[in-house]
């Protein structure tokens, strides 16, 4: 199968299932978001990865997120999965993966809780930033937010949106927020308040 097929060189481009829509609608500008979220974990992953007893852990949690983004961004791709997830049903029915569930928004929230246990209380904000590894976690939280403010615009706007792809989408920027402190912190980087 060939990488190109010039039928997206007039600004087009076809959802699962086949309709043809601009690559600027608001559903692929979502989908779109995802994917470049999941393009930053790849690079938080791999600067994770030059320090492998540091941050192993790290690689394989950011490897796991990817996954789950790539079922959020099908469900996005495709009106269809988006409307039956929505309803309780699964995206793709008779596919192996589909998608995510409560259950892994409650995974995120042990792994922050877990992660925040051995950080200290922040009194005040911090500037994103720090290592490497951390300052690029802290960019796919800001990115992470994006998708979720596209993903609510997509589903204020009438299309079906599954409530747990936001609710996961909330989640992880929380997660994310919180491992970017923990790799700077396991990094020995001071965080800078805002002041």
């Amino acid at each position: 199968m060939k990488i190109y097929t010039r039928g997206g060189d007039k600004g087009q481009t076809s959802l699962f299932g086949g309709e043809r829509v601009s690559k600027a609608h608001p559903r692929v500008a979502a989908y779109g978001t995802i994917d470049e979220l999941n393009s930053l974990l790849g690079v938080a992953a791999a600067l994770c990865a030059r320090e492998p007893l540091v941050f192993g852990a790290v690689e394989q949690w950011t490897q796991k997120v990817q996954a789950d983004l790539f079922a959020v961004g099908s469900w996005l791709a495709s009106p269809e999965a988006c409307a039956r997830v929505a309803e309780g049903g699964e995206a793709f029915p008779g596919k192996k993966r589909t998608g995510i569930h409560a259950a892994r928004v409650e995974e995120l929230e042990k792994d922050i809780d877990g992660w925040e246990a051995e950080l200290a209380p922040m009194k005040n904000f911090i500037l994103p930033g720090g290592g490497e590894a951390g300052a690029m976690l802290h960019f796919a939280r800001s990115v992470c937010r994006r998708a979720e403010r596209e993903v609510v615009a997509l589903r204020d706007s009438g299309e079906a949106v599954p409530e747990i792809a936001v609710q996961y989408l909330n989640r992880l920027n929380d997660a994310l927020f919180v491992l970017a402190r923990r790799v700077n912190e396991k990094q020995g980087v001071r965080e800078i308040p805002w002041k």
